[in-house]
C-alpha cells in the first residue's frame, strides 16, 4: 500500500522501511491500539519534536512513559499523540486574534519597533499567512530587526497554536526619531 502511494504521489522510490515492531514493543502496540479504540487518537512512537509541521490542524500530545528493560538504566520513553481532524471528537478552530495578539505581543517586546501599523492575517485550512506594517525605532537596524520580528511571530505562533505559518511578512513603513515611546 505505501509503494502504491508512493508511485500514485510521483514520489523517489521509499529508501529505507522501519517496521512500528522494529521500535515499539507489543504491550506498546496493544496500548496504542486501545487508545485508538477508545479516544479516537493515534499513538505514534517517536518524539513529538520528530513530527513535521504537516501535521497543522491536529492537536498533539506527547506521552512520557517510564520503562526498564531487564539489565538496564530506567528512561524515560516518549511517544506522541495524534487526534486525527476526521475523527468523531470534533473540530477545533483558532480565531484570527489569536493570532494578532501574539503578533502584537512580540511586536510591543521589541524595544527595535515602534509601533505596527497595520497587521493582517490570512487564514487556510493548512495554515496562515502575517503581512505587519511596522515603524522602527531610529538607529536600529532594520534588516535585523525585521528579520528578528519575522522569525519570532512565526516561532511563538507554529510553537502556541501548532498551526503552519506560511510566511509572515514584515515591511518597515518608516523610521520613529522621537526618542520618546
Amino acid at each position: 500500500m505505501v509503494n502504491q502511494i508512493v508511485h500514485n504521489l510521483g514520489l523517489p522510490p521509499i529508501e529505507k522501511t522501519i517496521y512500528i515492531e522494529d521500535v515499539a514493543t507489543k504491550e506498546e502496540i496493544e496500548k496504542a491500539r486501545s487508545i485508538r479504540m477508545v479516544e479516537g487518537k493515534h499513538v505514534i512512537p517517536v518524539p513529538t519534536f520528530e513530527i513535521k509541521r504537516d501535521f497543522s490542524g491536529y492537536l498533539l500530545d506527547s506521552l512520557q512513559i517510564f520503562k526498564k528493560n531487564k539489565g538496564e538504566q530506567p528512561y524515560i520513553s516518549e511517544k506522541s499523540v495524534i487526534r486525527p481532524t476526521f475523527t468523531y471528537l470534533g473540530d477545533y478552530t483558532i480565531s484570527t486574534n489569536v493570532f494578532k495578539q501574539i503578533t502584537m505581543h512580540i511586536v510591543k517586546s521589541m524595544p527595535e519597533v515602534h509601533k505596527a501599523t497595520k497587521l493582517e492575517v490570512q487564514t487556510y485550512q493548512d495554515g496562515i499567512f502575517i503581512k505587519i506594517d511596522v515603524i522602527i525605532e531610529f538607529g536600529a537596524n532594520i534588516k535585523k530587526t525585521l528579520l528578528k520580528l519575522k522569525q519570532a511571530v512565526k516561532g511563538d505562533i507554529e510553537k502556541y497554536t501548532s498551526m503552519n505559518v506560511f510566511d509572515v511578512i514584515v515591511t518597515a513603513k518608516s523610521i520613529n526619531v522621537n526618542t520618546n515611546r
